[in-house]
């Protein structure tokens, strides 16, 4: 049975565990909502757990809510850069970044207008880069208790602490912070590289 995710910004690997071992379908109809990973991930800089955060253009008044696929970014502020020089600076002495660099920058350099299109597109490109087949079958419609798919749309919830058992692995500050689980899925391919997807479908995801 497929399984229902919402695309979030290069996604956590617990995310990419189930990303990596079920063919998904991703929800597209859904309303947009605040502090999930739809617009933010997770990664290790010499601060320790850092947040790359795009910023979207809010709708305001009578428009209440929008959605998440009509979500615009909000390129006034230059976040590609920001996001790209942080993960240079995080990244740059891992085992396998010089390795995926030249796959990830274009995620920065060009111009992206919808939120749910861009996170697709970092989903994808990472799959490339790992030679996953990763689905790209959306929803149609919005379903609340949809019956057909297993639901595991929680998992975007930014403010919900998931816990699935992953193996600890080595980080570029793990010695000055310990081990952080979970990050997103480019902590993972930086310093495991071509064991990430072996490393993936090792998860018990729960699904």
């Amino acid at each position: 049975m497929k399984i229902l995710l919402h695309p979030a910004y290069f996604p956590n690997i617990a995310t990419f565990a189930i990303i990596a071992q079920h063919d998904i379908i991703w929800e597209a109809e859904d309303n947009y909502q605040k502090q999930t990973y739809r617009n933010r991930c997770y990664i290790s800089t010499d601060q320790g757990r850092h947040m790359l955060s795009i910023p979207i253009q809010h709708v305001g008044g009578e428009q209440g809510r929008q959605k998440y696929k009509d979500v615009l970014l909000d390129n006034s502020y230059p976040w590609q850069r920001q996001h790209w020089r942080t993960l240079q600076t995080a990244y740059r002495t891992s085992p396998f970044f010089e390795f995926y660099e030249d796959d990830i920058a274009p995620l920065f350099n060009k111009e992206y207008k919808h939120l749910l299109d861009f996170n697709l597109k970092t989903i994808e490109t990472v799959g490339d880069a790992l030679q996953l087949n990763i689905s790209d079958q959306r929803t149609n419609i919005f379903e609340l208790n949809p019956n057909e798919v297993i639901d595991a749309r929680e998992l975007v919830n930014a403010k919900r602490s998931i816990h699935v058992e992953t193996e600890s692995y080595d980080q570029v500050f793990g010695e000055r912070h310990g081990f952080i689980a979970n990050l997103s899925i480019l902590d993972l391919l930086f310093n495991e590289g071509t064991n990430v997807t072996s490393y993936l479908k090792r998860i018990n995801t729960g699904h």
